[in-house]
C-alpha cells in the first residue's frame, strides 16, 4: 500500500497548497448564487411543504459543488500530468490499476467533502435546520463526489489537451449539475422534462442528499442509491480497465 499512499499524499497536496483556489473560491461561488437566488425567488417558491426556497436550495447547491469540485481535481491533475510528461513517473513504479485510480479518486473526494462542507458552513445561516437523517447526507456526499471523482479519472485519462477537458466540463459536467434540480424540483416540470431528468445521475445525487436533510424527496432515496451505486461501479470499472491498458496513459 506504500504507494498507494505516497500517491494519495501527493495529490492532497496538490489541491490543498492552493486551497484558496480549489477550496475557497467554490465555497464562495455557491454563497453568490444562495445570495442571488434566496433574494430573488424565496417569496415566489415553495419546493417542498412545510420548506422555504432558501433551505431547500443549500443542499443542492453544496452537492453540486462537490460534484464539480471532485471532477476537478481528479481530471486536472491527470492532463496536468500527461502534459507535462511527469505522468511517467506514475507509470513506472509497480502501481496497480486499482491503487492509481483509487488514490486519484480518494483525493477527489476528499476535495468534494471539503467544499460540501463549506458551502454548507456558509450557507447554513440562510435557515438550513440540522438533518433529519444525517446517514443518507453522508452517504450521498460520499457516493456523489465519488461518481464524479471517476467521472474525471476517465476524462483525463482520455483528454490529451486543456480544451478537450474544457468541453467535455462544459458540454457534459454544467449541464447535468444545472439541469438536476439544484434550483428546483422537478415536480413542478411539463411531463417531457420530468422524463428527462430521470435520465441523468447527478439528479439522483442532489434528492437524494436533499432528502437526508428534509426527509422528503422526488423520488425515493433507494432509488437513488441504487442508480448511483451502479453507474459509479460501472464507471469505476470502466477507468481502471482504461488504466490497466495504458490507454493515452503509455503511448
Amino acid at each position: 500500500m506504500q504507494g498507494f499512499l505516497t500517491l494519495f499524499k501527493k495529490e492532497l497536496v496538490r489541491f490543498w497548497k492552493v486551497s484558496f483556489q480549489t477550496v475557497a473560491a467554490p465555497v464562495l461561488t455557491a454563497l453568490l448564487y444562495q445570495l442571488i437566488f434566496s433574494h430573488v425567488l424565496s417569496q415566489h417558491v415553495e419546493a417542498y411543504p412545510g420548506v422555504s426556497y432558501t433551505a431547500f436550495l443549500i443542499p443542492g447547491l453544496a452537492m453540486m459543488s462537490m460534484a464539480q469540485n471532485a471532477f476537478a481535481n481528479s481530471s486536472s491533475s491527470l492532463i496536468q500530468s500527461k502534459i507535462t510528461g511527469n505522468i511517467v513517473f506514475l507509470l513506472l513504479p509497480p502501481l496497480t490499476a486499482s491503487e492509481f485510480f483509487g488514490a486519484y479518486l480518494l483525493a477527489a473526494v476528499v476535495r468534494g467533502l471539503a467544499v460540501g462542507a463549506g458551502v454548507l458552513v456558509v450557507t447554513g445561516w440562510f435557515g438550513l435546520s440540522w438533518p433529519e437523517h444525517p446517514g443518507w447526507v453522508l452517504l450521498f456526499a460520499l457516493l456523489g463526489s465519488a461518481l464524479l471523482g471517476t467521472l474525471g479519472v476517465i476524462a483525463g485519462i482520455w483528454a490529451e489537451k486543456f480544451d478537450q477537458l474544457a468541453a467535455f466540463q462544459n458540454f457534459l459536467i454544467m449541464p447535468l449539475t444545472f439541469l438536476s434540480g439544484v434550483f428546483y424540483s422537478i415536480k413542478g416540470l411539463p411531463p417531457l422534462w420530468y422524463a428527462v431528468s430521470h435520465l441523468n445521475p447527478v439528479f439522483y445525487m442532489i434528492d437524494g442528499f436533499r432528502y437526508g436533510f428534509f426527509g422528503q424527496a422526488d423520488v425515493s432515496p433507494w432509488l437513488s442509491l441504487g442508480v448511483l451505486a451502479t453507474a459509479t461501479g460501472a464507471l469505476a470499472f470502466l477507468a481502471i480497465r482504461l488504466i490497466d491498458r495504458g490507454y493515452k496513459l503509455r503511448h
